[in-house]
């Protein structure tokens, strides 16, 4: 009965899609927290190296999902290009570790994020479709917990592998392909509904069937966009004030388990409370780690900030996604969402660039402190844009 009273509305695809999700995210963040330590310590990269291929990374992820969506929505198929984003994101990781310079780590994880990128807005129409209207933000918010919580238990694999077994940390890039497998695996099992809409042949996916109410949002995250710096940037911060790897990637685990703890609460608050509310929410949460992580060394106080962030990870994840959802008729939902991932992947592109940049040139703390100007005029920016509710 408790189970039915809290997952009413959504359906067996929305378990399969976030067990999906659980064990690819497993498969990337076992790389996530040691990539910026393989690039500096073991291939000899500056700051701003970790910049570009981050930034250059995260924004393939996203631009591509704009396109992904929009041919997912014309030729009526979801499944099949999520199931081959999978796929691909999982065979790129071994190339990672193979890498010799920079370069090499650069295409290999650029790849990784591109099959990333065309499975996203798909799955993510696939996860709407899942659940009634009613339900939408719990959906979002459930798959949110397979991938936070998949980010908590790859960084504690890498840790084991790297801590127990002496794996070194080139051949953690191969570890990953099982969980990237398994995810592949998970999304067989999901069924495609045949949508009750036009014929393809008929299907118009014009920008212009968009409100601009959607526009003015899109704008509204993308300039907030422009402060959501990669999170490699913290764990940097904290091997820098002397905390040992291993502990690094803890601290950063902790990071995304509470990112899982928050998602679906954070996802079935936007069903009830709208979601601008609950979205402005996380800006002030993420604003407030920003301004901590540029003004303190204290382990105890960066690890405070790496819970902040965690919680405004997981609240942006499910009600950013889901707004960008309610702006979109059925027919054109993964265009919405794809367009709406787009433009936080090209606004994290520059904010990445950006941060690495400044983290050679200026110094760390500026990194932050210029990040949060641009969180602060988001959220401004978002107090004048009307509540849609789902």
């Amino acid at each position: 009965m408790i189970f039915k009273k809290h997952f009413s509305g959504l359906t067996k695809n929305t378990f399969l899609l976030t067990f999906t999700s659980l064990f690819a995210d497993i498969s990337t963040e076992m790389l996530y927290p040691i990539l910026p330590i393989f690039l500096t310590q073991v291939l000899g990269a500056g700051g701003a190296v970790v910049g570009i291929v981050e930034g250059v990374a995260v924004a393939v992820q996203n631009i591509i999902q704009g396109a992904s969506g929009a041919l997912s929505d014309k030729m009526r198929k979801r499944k099949p290009i999520a199931l081959f984003g999978y796929l691909l994101a999982a065979l790129s990781k071994p190339f990672i570790g193979l890498s010799t310079s920079w370069w090499g780590v650069f295409a290999a994880r650029s790849v990784d994020r591109l099959g990333t990128g065309i499975r996203s807005a798909p799955r993510d129409a696939m996860i709407a479709n899942s659940a009634d209207e009613k339900s939408r933000g719990r959906a979002f918010g459930l798959e949110g917990i397979g991938d936070n919580l998949g980010a908590f238990l790859g960084p504690l694999l890498a840790v084991a592998l790297l801590s127990y077994f002496n794996v070194s940390i080139r051949n953690i890039f191969f570890f990953a392909l099982i969980p990237g497998f398994l995810a592949v695996f998970m999304m067989l099992f999901v069924k495609e509904k045949a949508d009750d809409l036009k014929a393809k042949s008929k299907l118009n996916v014009s920008l212009f069937k968009f409100p601009a109410q959607y526009w003015k949002y899109l704008a509204v995250i993308g300039v907030f966009g422009i402060g959501n710096i990669s999170s490699s940037f913290m764990i940097l911060q904290t091997r820098n004030i002397g905390i040992p790897l291993t502990g690094t990637i803890l601290i950063y685990a902790l990071f995304n388990l509470v990112a899982a703890f928050i998602s679906y609460p954070a996802g079935a608050l936007t069903d009830k409370m709208g979601r601008k509310g609950v979205l402005l929410f996380s800006f002030v949460l993420f604003f407030i780690s920003l301004m901590g992580f540029a003004s303190t060394k204290n382990f105890a106080v960066i690890s405070l900030m790496f819970v902040l962030f965690g919680l405004y990870m997981g609240i942006f994840r499910a009600a950013g996604k889901a707004y960008a959802s309610d702006f979109a008729p059925k027919e054109f939902r993964a265009s919405a969402v794809g367009w709406y991932n787009t433009t936080v992947g090209f606004s994290g592109l520059i904010a990445s660039i950006l941060a690495g940049q400044i983290y050679d040139r200026i110094g760390h703390a500026t990194v932050f402190a210029t990040a949060a100007i641009f969180v602060f005029v988001g959220g401004a920016l978002l107090l004048t844009l009307r509540q849609k509710r789902a």
